[in-house]
């Protein structure tokens, strides 16, 4: 399961052994979960550092209604979730995170984030320079989904997210299914259907089967 580290931001920048040797250091350990059990439960103390290894997992809350909310899903290895409060100090999650398919994820103990060896441990410090990027880059996430979330309307929601994550061909590439963008974008997953087709038969975008075309990039820019 190391090679799939390799790639991750948390590791940038280090060999598979020193990886290896990183995790040993720490006393990481990599669990693994079935499909929808939970990884960590609103209210649970965070006390360890979660590195998605393998499957996908979303980090959700749930409304008064009992209707599910996602924060953010992952589906790539290497990520990380749930690190914020690890770095707040905060005595509980306000979320809860869930294996969306069976998942393997690496649990790196909060102490080792916070200190170093020594000298001889070049990798531990590599380690924590790397987290304070990735923090920065969530940062700048958080601020992407609430500029869309602040729009007016569903369709101006769809257009900015389909927007940032298409390719140049017109490709739209996203990390969740249908439901799980719902919950995303706080509708109803009928809505969302809706508006993506009344999208198709206003030429917007292309829909072929699970896959999401953009048509008339200049019009959904005009949209937000």
């Amino acid at each position: 399961m190391i090679h799939k580290l390799i790639n991750s931001p948390l590791f940038s920048g280090m060999t598979e052994d020193e990886i290896q040797g990183c995790l040993q250091c720490s006393k990481s350990e990599m669990i693994s979960y079935e499909k929808d059990e939970m990884i960590f439960c609103q209210n649970d103390e965070p006390v360890k550092l979660h590195v998605l290894v393998d499957g996908s997992v979303a980090v959700c809350n749930d409304t008064v209604s009992g209707k599910r909310s996602i924060i953010a899903a992952f589906d790539r290895s290497g990520e990380l979730f749930g690190e914020v409060f690890v770095f707040l100090n905060r005595k509980e999650y306000d979320h809860y995170a869930q294996a969306v398919t069976a998942a393997v994820v690496l649990q790196i103990p909060k102490d080792f984030l916070f200190h170093t060896c020594g000298d001889d441990c070049g990798y531990h410090a590599r380690l924590i320079s790397n987290m304070l990027s990735i923090l920065a880059q969530k940062a700048y996430f958080l601020n992407q989904k609430v500029q869309i979330l602040s729009c007016s309307s569903l369709r101006q929601k769809i257009a900015k997210i389909l927007l940032k994550n298409c390719n140049p061909d017109g490709k739209v590439t996203l990390s969740m299914n249908r439901e799980e963008l719902a919950d995303f974008l706080n509708t109803a997953r009928p809505s969302l259907s809706r508006e993506l087709m009344n999208m198709q038969d206003d030429g917007l975008i292309r829909i072929q089967k699970k896959d999401i075309f953009i048509i008339d990039f200049d019009e959904l820019q005009n949209i937000i």
